[in-house]
């Protein structure tokens, strides 16, 4: 089990070219536990701390405050083969000047004893899991397609056997045929891995089908975390019922009434008082203005509202 407690990511800037200096908390105090052969999903809108959850899980920046661990991985030089990442663009990370075999082993290369006879047989089975040739192991990115690169991209990803995949917007930029095929690829690696998933998106149609649990960001922290279908079915904060009502659902009796938002997310260099939320929220009363609230058990999952028992009768 993959534990993260209360983890922080703060980033001093100016607001002006000499103006003062103020804290941006792209993530704040965020805490949530992945298990194997389960989907975490992370979601939100742009600038929620998505992303940067991504860079601290995967240990590309080491986290400003909180702690994380791997139950049997005491140190960090052993927890960062356990914890592999597949980035959006598939293109952008991957280097074209090396051909797709060079790609796979490079991971075994560094962390590894391995002989060249054996990375290259390692690197082949690979891209047969994933669902290419052996003969792709010899060429350049450039000669694949999006799909085939993402599918490059989960292959690198697997080459440590990792217990963790965090998956940051891994089909937002494919086509929708081809993400369901990737979508398949990664529910079939799981279930033969017992792979954990962090899976971040901001499409809950994908999110719906691939997770078994959903955490919700607004401005870097959690605002509702549970079950899929306890929050699928009957959101308990307000911007969680507005992201799903704004998701467009092919079945008639799953369309909701639309919950409209006012206004832009506020800039995280000047976070509201009390509820970040409470701008924008629909059903907002003066607590919210002076309070933050803590997340809380309400209904089954948990949620940082002041108000969630009545959003919840409204819903």
């Amino acid at each position: 089990m993959f534990t993260c407690h209360r983890l922080c990511r703060y980033y001093p800037v100016r607001d002006t070219l000499f103006g003062a200096h103020k804290t941006i908390k792209a993530l704040d105090g965020v805490s949530f536990d992945l298990h194997a052969g389960r989907t975490l999903a992370v979601v939100g809108e742009s600038g929620c701390g998505k992303s940067t959850l991504a860079r601290l899980v995967t240990m590309i920046e080491p986290p400003t405050a909180g702690r994380f661990s791997l139950v049997g991985d005491g140190n960090s030089k052993s927890m960062r083969k356990q914890v592999q990442i597949v980035f959006q663009d598939a293109y952008g990370s991957l280097n074209p000047r090396k051909k797709v075999g060079s790609i796979l082993e490079e991971p075994l290369v560094i962390n590894t004893r391995m002989q060249r006879a054996e990375r290259r047989d390692e690197a082949i089975g690979m891209l047969t899991k994933v669902g290419l040739r052996p003969e792709h192991y010899s060429r350049y990115p450039h000669m694949f397609s999006g799909g085939q690169r993402q599918r490059i991209a989960v292959a690198r990803a697997l080459m440590l056997r990792p217990k963790i995949v965090v998956a940051d917007e891994p089909v937002s930029a494919l086509d929708i045929s081809i993400q369901a095929q990737i979508l398949n690829l990664l529910m079939a690696l799981q279930d033969e891995l017992n792979l954990a998933y962090l899976f971040i998106s901001h499409d809950l149609s994908v999110v719906e089908r691939i997770c078994d649990e959903v955490l919700v960001m607004y401005l870097g922290r959690a605002v509702e975390q549970g079950e899929k279908r306890t929050i699928f079915q009957k959101p308990a904060h307000p911007y969680t019922q507005a992201l799903l009502t704004s998701t467009p659902f092919v079945e008639p009796g799953r369309r909701a009434q639309r919950v409209l938002l006012k206004g832009e997310p506020p800039s995280p260099m000047n976070v509201p008082s009390g509820c970040a939320f409470h701008q924008r929220c629909p059903i907002v009363k003066e607590q919210c203005r002076r309070e933050q609230p803590e997340l809380r058990e309400v209904a089954g999952r948990w949620v940082a509202c002041h108000f969630a028992e009545a959003a919840l009768r409204g819903n």
